[in-house]
């Protein structure tokens, strides 16, 4: 079960930011190890900030040993509630400067407001000096991944823009908007196609998709809601993603259900399945334009799984 950040210890809160920079030291020696050969100026400044990873670590294991012992517990990111998935793209060879600078900025904002949020839990002067020191330190490396856009990147491959902004943008409103329109889109088509070809009637049908929609619009948004307070990871308030979720869930099944408003079944049904293509296309523009997902990929993965579960709909309905 994960913890909330505001119920950790002092000394949970050091033990997890050494594991924290032994993360990111590592991280960036796997972008060093990707970068040397195509970008090896890129690749420097990498091997530069994880020989500070490493420094940050070592400073903070020689507090931890005069405040706690040599005693460290075993405390992760995914232990504690907050902190935002990390793709492995570090793993991925040949590896992008483009998707390297993108995962600097998240890691380091990340960072930089783990140790600002720490550094007023704690209440030990000494602790609290050195997360403030190392929070300013993160800003730094904030400015160093920032720079990799405008020294080392050309304009063919980045436009000018508030990349870190954009980043939030996404983190706040698209995932969790994108998360819920695929599951309303998608999981209300088997009600919602059943109901009409059991019933043959356009007002029965309209009404299963409603409940589905509405049901999933609202289980949606109390899960994303309280999957994460957002408070170190700049996702902001759970409640609003939450909503931004659960509304959009809801828009998915109701998208292909407002069709059964028409009296004529035939027709109807004619308009929902032209309803169901417009949806999964815009979802796969969505996954292609914030997501980085190509879009024949985008749109084969999220086309097959609705033409499954429309399929499911239809011969669940006609048994």
């Amino acid at each position: 079960m994960a913890k909330n950040f505001k119920d950790l210890s002092e000394r949970e809160v050091l033990a997890l930011a050494i594991a924290l920079e032994e993360e990111d030291g590592k991280i960036y020696g796997d972008f060093e190890e990707g970068l040397r050969d195509s970008f090896p100026a890129s690749a420097k400044l990498f091997e530069e900030m994880q020989g500070e990873e490493s420094h940050h670590r070592s400073n903070l294991l020689d507090l931890y040993r005069a405040k706690f012992g040599d005693h460290i517990p075993h405390i992760r990111r995914q232990d504690v509630k907050g902190f935002v998935e990390r793709r492995p793209v570090w793993l991925v060879r040949p590896l992008g400067l483009h998707v390297v600078r993108k995962q600097a900025e998240i890691m380091e904002l990340e960072t930089r407001r783990f140790y600002e949020r720490a550094a007023q839990q704690v209440t030990d002067a000494s602790i609290r000096k050195l997360l403030g020191d190392l929070a300013m330190e993160e800003r730094k490396h904030s400015a160093i991944a920032e720079s990799l856009e405008e020294k080392l990147l050309t304009p063919d491959v980045v436009k000018k823009e508030d990349a870190a902004q954009r980043r939030l943008f996404v983190l706040q409103i698209v995932q969790p908007g994108l998360a819920g329109l695929v599951d309303g889109s998608v999981s209300t088509l088997a009600p919602v196609f059943a109901a009409a070809f059991a019933t043959k009637n356009s007002w029965d049908a309209f009404l299963v998709g409603m409940a589905a929609s509405v049901g999933a619009g609202i289980s949606m948004g109390f899960a994303e809601a309280l999957s994460d307070d957002g408070s170190l990871t700049g996702r902001g308030h759970p409640w609003v993603r939450g909503l931004v979720c659960g509304l959009m869930t809801t828009a998915g099944g109701i998208g292909h259900t407002l069709p059964f408003l028409i009296a004529d079944f035939h027709a109807a049904m004619l308009v929902a399945v032209v309803v169901v293509v417009i949806e999964l296309l815009a979802i796969s523009l969505i996954r292609h334009k914030y997501m980085d997902t190509p879009f024949f990929s985008a749109a084969l993965q999220v086309i097959l799984g609705g033409a499954l579960v429309f399929v499911a709909g239809i011969l669940i309905g006609s048994s």
